[in-house]
């Protein structure tokens, strides 16, 4: 596996609170020098296209983009005091 096909990045909040609560493994939260905005950068895995693809255009009753609402706010929570903990 290349270096670069190691990790997923992504700058959309939403999808990271996702992976996160899915147990993908967080490697790092990077600023955008002079944005409000951070890209979260995750281990890859075998199943990450798929997850991602789905994430994005799966009906909102299928099976595989369901987390359970626990896991989901608990996923908000960290990523949110990991990033404010980067922010200083």
């Amino acid at each position: 596996m290349k270096n670069e096909d190691k990790y997923f990045t992504t700058t959309s909040f939403s999808l990271a609170v996702f992976l996160f609560a899915k147990g993908f493994e967080l490697v790092n939260i990077n600023r955008l020098e002079g944005q409000k905005r951070a890209s979260f950068i995750f281990a890859n895995r075998l199943d990450s296209e798929e997850l991602i693809h789905e994430f994005n255009f799966a009906k909102e009753d299928e099976e595989i983009v369901k987390v359970d609402a626990r896991k989901l706010f608990y996923a908000s929570k960290l990523l949110k005091e990991k990033l404010y903990q980067n922010n200083n």
